[in-house]
């Protein structure tokens, strides 16, 4: 028996983990690039790759974060993390030693930031997800899906959309900040709250080494850390607006203990944004509060 039918069994779901594929493996999540080297051009290379894939019906892809091949240097491991944990699915895998602690407090504690912003995002992820199911999409995609009648979007190959709402731009150098493109609207950028406009620019990073911006009139659903998925608390969740002039803002969201997903509206009021219609009655605890700047 198949781990997929033994999986769907024991708890009801069909997981199926692919490494190849072919025309019809769309059907058949999740995959991964396969084995990449441990530099920085392989960093890159595996993101045109995701890229690729996810304009072939794709929706749940990863990558072997710092590559595979080798032991992985350290700075390239840094970068790489929160490029990997801001796909569908995560994966430290690779030559040993890939365990975070092996590389020292102060590496641990750069891993921990990544992963905790991963986590804090989960419904975020969770909801798109379940868009990209219904609607044929990938999680991780070019510009020019979201924005296609913008010329420069799709020229990009070096930066994604992390489902609807996010941009996110890797360093794949030592460096602390790069060029980014950005499509037409403004951009907040998710660590610093920075506003930038449409257009090129040359964007620090923030704490955690990538570069991330959320669309004006997102809002992007957070929840409390824990030691686990299986430990969140889905009945309590913060949502983040990010809005500058707009008085109306929206966003999606999933729970998993319906795996229904809904539309939802903030409007402004009074200084404030209060939800139009709480689509779980009462069920969910709601914390509202503006992207911090």
């Amino acid at each position: 028996m198949a781990i997929a039918d033994i999986t769907r069994e024991v708890n009801g779901e069909n997981i199926i983990w692919a490494r190849s594929a072919w025309a019809g493996s769309q059907r058949y999540p999740v995959h991964w690039g396969g084995d990449p080297a441990n530099t920085n051009t392989a960093m890159a290379a595996t993101l045109k790759a995701g890229l690729s894939i996810g304009l072939c019906g794709f929706s749940f892809w990863a990558h072997d974060i710092g590559g595979f091949v080798n032991k992985k240097p350290e700075d390239i491991y840094l970068r790489w993390t929160p490029f990997g944990m801001l796909t569908s699915h995560t994966r430290s895998h690779g030559a040993p030693p890939t365990e975070p602690w092996e590389y020292g407090e102060d590496f641990m504690n750069a891993f921990r930031l990544a992963d905790n912003m991963r986590y804090e995002l989960m419904p975020y992820i969770y909801s798109q997800a379940k868009d990209c199911t219904e609607r044929g999409l990938p999680m991780l995609r070019a510009l020019f899906i979201e924005y296609p009648d913008d010329p420069g979007s799709w020229t990009i190959d070096d930066e994604y959309l992390f489902g609807t709402d996010m941009l996110v731009a890797p360093l794949f150098e030592n460096v602390t900040k790069r060029d980014v493109y950005l499509p037409p609207g403004q951009w907040i950028d998710y660590q610093t709250g920075k506003v930038y406009s449409g257009g090129w620019h040359n964007i620090e990073a923030g704490e955690i080494p990538i570069i991330v911006l959320v669309h004006e009139g997102a809002v992007i659903p957070h929840i409390a850390l824990a030691q686990s998925t299986a430990q969140m608390d889905w009945s309590k969740l913060d949502l983040i607006v990010y809005a500058i002039d707009l008085k109306k803002v929206k966003g999606l969201i999933c729970l998993p203990s319906d795996n229904l997903l809904h539309k939802i509206s903030l409007v402004k009021k009074d200084n404030h944004f209060i939800m139009e219609t709480d689509p779980f009655a009462g069920k969910v605890s709601w914390k509202v509060r503006l992207y911090s700047k």
